[in-house]
Protein backbone atom coordinates (compact mmCIF):
# COMPACT_ATOMS: atom_id res chain seq x y z
CA UNK A 1 0.00 0.00 0.00
CA UNK A 2 1.43 3.51 -1.24
CA UNK A 3 2.22 6.01 1.90
CA UNK A 4 1.16 9.58 1.86
CA UNK A 5 4.01 12.39 2.06
CA UNK A 6 2.81 15.21 2.96
CA UNK A 7 5.16 18.37 1.71
CA UNK A 8 4.05 22.16 3.05
CA UNK A 9 4.95 25.57 1.55
CA UNK A 10 4.01 28.54 3.13
CA UNK A 11 -0.37 28.17 3.45
CA UNK A 12 -0.44 25.71 0.68
CA UNK A 13 -0.42 21.59 1.20
CA UNK A 14 0.10 19.16 -1.38
CA UNK A 15 -0.31 15.37 -0.89
CA UNK A 16 1.47 13.31 -2.87
CA UNK A 17 1.94 9.39 -3.03
CA UNK A 18 5.15 7.51 -3.03
CA UNK A 19 5.66 4.88 -5.45
CA UNK A 20 4.76 1.09 -3.33
CA UNK A 21 1.82 0.37 -5.10
CA UNK A 22 0.89 0.81 -9.22
CA UNK A 23 -1.49 3.41 -10.15
CA UNK A 24 -3.98 1.13 -11.93
CA UNK A 25 -4.75 -1.66 -8.65
CA UNK A 26 -6.35 -3.42 -11.65
CA UNK A 27 -3.60 -4.01 -13.89
CA UNK A 28 -2.40 -6.80 -11.60
CA UNK A 29 -5.72 -8.51 -12.24
CA UNK A 30 -6.05 -7.57 -15.81
CA UNK A 31 -2.53 -9.04 -16.19
CA UNK A 32 -3.50 -12.28 -14.75
CA UNK A 33 -6.35 -13.13 -17.41
CA UNK A 34 -4.09 -12.78 -20.11
CA UNK A 35 -2.12 -15.70 -18.91
CA UNK A 36 -1.89 -19.37 -17.93
CA UNK A 37 -5.00 -20.40 -15.87
CA UNK A 38 -6.57 -16.99 -16.15
CA UNK A 39 -6.09 -16.88 -19.80
CA UNK A 40 -7.13 -20.63 -20.11
CA UNK A 41 -10.59 -19.99 -17.95
CA UNK A 42 -11.30 -16.85 -20.20
CA UNK A 43 -11.29 -19.26 -23.53
CA UNK A 44 -12.56 -21.35 -22.29
CA UNK A 45 -15.89 -19.56 -20.97
CA UNK A 46 -15.43 -17.24 -24.16
CA UNK A 47 -15.78 -20.56 -26.01
CA UNK A 48 -18.78 -22.13 -24.55
CA UNK A 49 -20.73 -18.58 -24.77
CA UNK A 50 -19.99 -17.55 -28.18
CA UNK A 51 -21.39 -21.13 -29.13
CA UNK A 52 -24.40 -20.76 -27.38
CA UNK A 53 -24.54 -17.39 -29.04
CA UNK A 54 -24.47 -18.76 -32.31
CA UNK A 55 -27.12 -21.86 -31.89
CA UNK A 56 -28.78 -20.52 -34.72
CA UNK A 57 -25.89 -20.93 -36.87
CA UNK A 58 -24.92 -24.49 -35.44
CA UNK A 59 -28.22 -25.91 -35.58
CA UNK A 60 -31.34 -25.91 -37.61
CA UNK A 61 -33.64 -26.48 -35.09
CA UNK A 62 -35.50 -24.96 -32.64
CA UNK A 63 -35.45 -25.41 -28.75
CA UNK A 64 -39.02 -26.18 -28.41
CA UNK A 65 -39.53 -27.57 -32.08
CA UNK A 66 -40.83 -31.36 -32.17
CA UNK A 67 -39.36 -33.32 -35.02
CA UNK A 68 -41.50 -35.87 -36.33
CA UNK A 69 -40.27 -39.17 -35.96
CA UNK A 70 -37.80 -38.53 -34.05
CA UNK A 71 -38.31 -39.85 -30.52
CA UNK A 72 -35.16 -40.60 -28.39
CA UNK A 73 -32.31 -41.58 -31.48
CA UNK A 74 -29.27 -41.68 -30.27
CA UNK A 75 -26.20 -39.57 -31.87
CA UNK A 76 -25.95 -39.11 -34.75
CA UNK A 77 -24.57 -36.74 -37.80
CA UNK A 78 -28.34 -34.54 -37.69
CA UNK A 79 -28.94 -35.10 -34.07
CA UNK A 80 -25.11 -34.59 -32.10
CA UNK A 81 -26.64 -35.69 -28.75
CA UNK A 82 -29.80 -37.20 -29.72
CA UNK A 83 -33.40 -36.35 -29.85
CA UNK A 84 -35.43 -36.59 -25.97
CA UNK A 85 -38.67 -38.07 -25.43
CA UNK A 86 -40.89 -35.57 -27.12
CA UNK A 87 -38.73 -35.62 -30.01
CA UNK A 88 -36.32 -32.36 -29.44
CA UNK A 89 -33.04 -32.28 -30.60
CA UNK A 90 -30.72 -32.32 -27.35
CA UNK A 91 -27.90 -30.49 -28.87
CA UNK A 92 -30.18 -27.74 -29.83
CA UNK A 93 -31.65 -27.47 -25.97
CA UNK A 94 -28.25 -27.33 -24.80
CA UNK A 95 -27.08 -24.58 -26.46
CA UNK A 96 -30.02 -22.81 -25.92
CA UNK A 97 -29.92 -23.68 -22.23
CA UNK A 98 -26.37 -22.39 -22.41
CA UNK A 99 -27.63 -18.86 -22.93
CA UNK A 100 -30.67 -19.11 -20.16
CA UNK A 101 -27.91 -20.35 -17.35
CA UNK A 102 -24.89 -18.13 -18.46
CA UNK A 103 -27.88 -14.91 -18.54
CA UNK A 104 -28.77 -15.79 -15.40
CA UNK A 105 -25.21 -15.84 -13.68
CA UNK A 106 -24.32 -12.79 -15.22
CA UNK A 107 -27.39 -10.67 -13.54
CA UNK A 108 -27.64 -12.30 -10.43
CA UNK A 109 -24.47 -12.37 -9.35
CA UNK A 110 -23.06 -8.46 -10.23
CA UNK A 111 -26.77 -7.86 -8.75
CA UNK A 112 -25.81 -9.68 -5.07
CA UNK A 113 -22.68 -8.34 -5.50
CA UNK A 114 -23.59 -4.28 -5.81
CA UNK A 115 -26.22 -4.92 -3.38
CA UNK A 116 -23.98 -6.26 -0.70
CA UNK A 117 -21.44 -4.25 -1.42
CA UNK A 118 -23.71 -1.05 -0.74
CA UNK A 119 -24.93 -2.97 2.31
CA UNK A 120 -21.55 -3.31 3.36
CA UNK A 121 -20.46 0.28 3.14
CA UNK A 122 -23.46 1.34 4.78
CA UNK A 123 -22.54 -0.74 7.72
CA UNK A 124 -19.30 0.62 8.37
CA UNK A 125 -20.66 4.14 8.77
CA UNK A 126 -24.04 3.36 10.62
CA UNK A 127 -23.44 1.27 13.94
CA UNK A 128 -27.08 0.54 13.83
CA UNK A 129 -27.08 -0.41 10.03
CA UNK A 130 -24.39 -2.40 11.02
CA UNK A 131 -26.27 -4.41 13.78
CA UNK A 132 -29.12 -5.08 11.24
CA UNK A 133 -27.08 -6.23 8.45
CA UNK A 134 -25.18 -8.39 10.33
CA UNK A 135 -28.39 -10.16 11.64
CA UNK A 136 -29.86 -10.48 8.03
CA UNK A 137 -26.38 -12.10 6.78
CA UNK A 138 -26.61 -14.53 9.83
CA UNK A 139 -29.91 -15.41 9.06
CA UNK A 140 -29.49 -15.75 4.95
CA UNK A 141 -26.25 -17.80 6.25
CA UNK A 142 -28.11 -19.84 8.13
CA UNK A 143 -29.97 -21.33 5.25
CA UNK A 144 -28.29 -23.58 2.07
CA UNK A 145 -29.02 -21.92 -0.83
CA UNK A 146 -31.25 -25.24 -2.41
CA UNK A 147 -32.83 -25.25 1.36
CA UNK A 148 -33.58 -21.32 0.82
CA UNK A 149 -34.65 -21.77 -2.84
CA UNK A 150 -37.49 -24.44 -1.90
CA UNK A 151 -38.82 -21.89 0.68
CA UNK A 152 -38.74 -19.07 -1.39
CA UNK A 153 -40.52 -21.15 -4.43
CA UNK A 154 -43.07 -22.44 -1.91
CA UNK A 155 -44.43 -18.87 -1.68
CA UNK A 156 -42.95 -17.28 -5.11
CA UNK A 157 -43.73 -20.35 -7.67
CA UNK A 158 -40.50 -21.98 -9.30
CA UNK A 159 -38.78 -20.38 -12.31
CA UNK A 160 -36.10 -18.42 -13.61
CA UNK A 161 -36.87 -15.52 -11.25
CA UNK A 162 -37.21 -17.79 -8.22
CA UNK A 163 -33.23 -18.60 -9.45
CA UNK A 164 -32.25 -15.19 -9.51
CA UNK A 165 -33.86 -14.18 -6.13
CA UNK A 166 -31.54 -16.93 -4.66
CA UNK A 167 -28.26 -15.98 -6.02
CA UNK A 168 -28.34 -12.28 -5.55
CA UNK A 169 -29.77 -13.12 -1.33
CA UNK A 170 -27.00 -15.97 -1.44
CA UNK A 171 -24.36 -13.37 -2.67
CA UNK A 172 -25.43 -10.44 -0.14
CA UNK A 173 -23.53 -11.40 3.15
CA UNK A 174 -20.53 -12.80 0.75
CA UNK A 175 -19.85 -9.30 -0.84
CA UNK A 176 -21.45 -7.27 2.34
CA UNK A 177 -19.26 -8.79 4.63
CA UNK A 178 -16.33 -8.41 2.19
CA UNK A 179 -16.25 -4.84 1.16
CA UNK A 180 -17.02 -4.23 5.16
CA UNK A 181 -13.90 -5.69 6.47
CA UNK A 182 -11.65 -4.38 3.66
CA UNK A 183 -13.32 -0.58 4.50
CA UNK A 184 -13.11 -1.03 8.39
CA UNK A 185 -9.32 -2.41 7.89
CA UNK A 186 -8.17 0.52 5.70
CA UNK A 187 -9.60 3.36 7.54
CA UNK A 188 -7.61 2.66 10.89
CA UNK A 189 -4.63 2.71 8.36
CA UNK A 190 -1.99 5.49 9.51
CA UNK A 191 -2.24 6.59 5.77
CA UNK A 192 -5.56 7.33 5.94
CA UNK A 193 -6.09 9.50 8.84
CA UNK A 194 -3.00 11.62 7.67
CA UNK A 195 -5.60 11.88 4.90
CA UNK A 196 -7.96 13.23 6.69
CA UNK A 197 -5.67 15.48 8.98
CA UNK A 198 -4.43 16.85 6.05
CA UNK A 199 -8.33 17.74 4.90
CA UNK A 200 -8.26 15.34 1.93
CA UNK A 201 -11.82 14.38 0.68
CA UNK A 202 -13.83 11.29 1.30
CA UNK A 203 -13.82 10.82 -2.65
CA UNK A 204 -10.45 11.06 -2.76
CA UNK A 205 -9.59 8.75 0.38
CA UNK A 206 -11.89 6.17 -1.40
CA UNK A 207 -10.55 6.39 -4.83
CA UNK A 208 -6.85 6.09 -3.29
CA UNK A 209 -7.13 4.37 -0.56
CA UNK A 210 -10.03 2.04 -0.29
CA UNK A 211 -10.62 1.31 -3.98
CA UNK A 212 -7.44 -0.38 -4.50
CA UNK A 213 -7.84 -2.56 -1.55
CA UNK A 214 -11.18 -3.54 -2.10
CA UNK A 215 -11.49 -4.06 -5.94
CA UNK A 216 -9.01 -7.23 -5.85
CA UNK A 217 -10.77 -9.30 -3.61
CA UNK A 218 -14.13 -8.73 -5.08
CA UNK A 219 -13.21 -9.55 -8.61
CA UNK A 220 -11.93 -13.04 -6.98
CA UNK A 221 -14.96 -13.52 -5.10
CA UNK A 222 -17.11 -12.33 -8.54
CA UNK A 223 -15.22 -14.98 -10.22
CA UNK A 224 -16.17 -17.70 -7.67
CA UNK A 225 -19.66 -16.69 -6.87
CA UNK A 226 -20.17 -17.27 -11.00
CA UNK A 227 -18.90 -20.94 -10.47
CA UNK A 228 -22.04 -21.34 -7.67
CA UNK A 229 -23.86 -19.83 -9.23
CA UNK A 230 -23.91 -22.18 -12.39
CA UNK A 231 -23.81 -24.99 -9.64
CA UNK A 232 -27.16 -23.31 -8.19
CA UNK A 233 -29.37 -22.86 -11.43
CA UNK A 234 -28.29 -26.13 -12.52
CA UNK A 235 -29.39 -27.60 -9.25
CA UNK A 236 -32.66 -25.71 -8.91
CA UNK A 237 -33.94 -26.37 -12.45
CA UNK A 238 -32.57 -30.36 -12.06
CA UNK A 239 -34.86 -30.84 -8.73
CA UNK A 240 -37.79 -28.72 -10.55
CA UNK A 241 -37.84 -25.39 -8.80
CA UNK A 242 -35.61 -23.47 -11.29
CA UNK A 243 -36.12 -22.92 -14.74
CA UNK A 244 -38.97 -24.56 -16.01
CA UNK A 245 -39.77 -26.71 -18.94
CA UNK A 246 -40.66 -26.44 -21.76
CA UNK A 247 -37.51 -23.49 -21.76
CA UNK A 248 -34.78 -25.22 -22.24
CA UNK A 249 -31.85 -25.13 -19.24
CA UNK A 250 -28.84 -27.57 -18.27
CA UNK A 251 -30.69 -28.50 -15.01
CA UNK A 252 -33.61 -29.51 -16.41
CA UNK A 253 -31.76 -31.15 -19.62
CA UNK A 254 -30.29 -33.43 -16.95
CA UNK A 255 -33.13 -34.14 -14.79
CA UNK A 256 -35.00 -35.22 -18.22
CA UNK A 257 -31.88 -37.09 -19.17
CA UNK A 258 -32.10 -39.18 -15.91
CA UNK A 259 -35.73 -41.23 -17.58
CA UNK A 260 -34.49 -41.89 -20.39
CA UNK A 261 -30.45 -43.13 -19.69
CA UNK A 262 -31.54 -46.79 -21.36
CA UNK A 263 -33.08 -45.61 -24.79
CA UNK A 264 -30.20 -42.40 -24.93
CA UNK A 265 -27.41 -41.81 -22.50
CA UNK A 266 -25.92 -39.29 -24.41
CA UNK A 267 -28.57 -36.80 -23.78
CA UNK A 268 -27.26 -36.50 -20.70
CA UNK A 269 -23.49 -36.24 -21.43
CA UNK A 270 -24.05 -32.58 -22.83
CA UNK A 271 -24.81 -30.54 -20.35
CA UNK A 272 -22.96 -32.01 -17.73
CA UNK A 273 -19.77 -31.59 -19.48
CA UNK A 274 -21.31 -27.88 -20.19
CA UNK A 275 -21.83 -27.54 -16.28
CA UNK A 276 -18.53 -28.67 -15.35
CA UNK A 277 -16.57 -26.99 -17.99
CA UNK A 278 -18.05 -23.28 -17.11
CA UNK A 279 -17.53 -24.22 -13.12
CA UNK A 280 -13.83 -25.13 -14.19
CA UNK A 281 -13.63 -21.81 -16.26
CA UNK A 282 -14.73 -19.67 -13.38
CA UNK A 283 -12.37 -21.23 -10.81
CA UNK A 284 -9.64 -21.28 -13.40
CA UNK A 285 -10.26 -17.55 -12.90
CA UNK A 286 -11.02 -17.24 -9.65
CA UNK A 287 -7.68 -18.89 -8.84
CA UNK A 288 -5.37 -16.54 -11.52
CA UNK A 289 -7.33 -13.35 -9.80
CA UNK A 290 -6.75 -14.43 -6.63
CA UNK A 291 -2.59 -15.88 -7.51
CA UNK A 292 -1.88 -12.54 -8.71
CA UNK A 293 -3.27 -10.60 -5.59
CA UNK A 294 -1.36 -12.24 -3.24
CA UNK A 295 2.27 -11.86 -5.71
CA UNK A 296 0.60 -8.15 -6.85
Amino acid sequence: MSELAVAESGDTTTVTESPGREPNPGRPLLRALTRGQGLAGVLLIAVIAVTALAAGLLTKYGPLEQIPGANLLGPSGDHWLGTDELNRDVFTRTLYGIRVDLLIAFLAVPAGAVLGSIIGLVATVNPVADVLAQRVFDLILAFPALIFAIALTAVTGPGAHAVVIVIIAAELPIFGRQIRTAVLAVREQPYVEAAAVIGASTGWTLRKHVLPNVIEPLAVQLALSLSLAVFVDSAMSFIGIGVRPPDPSLGSIIAESTRNLDANPAMAVGPLLVVSALTLGFLLIAQALGRARRIG
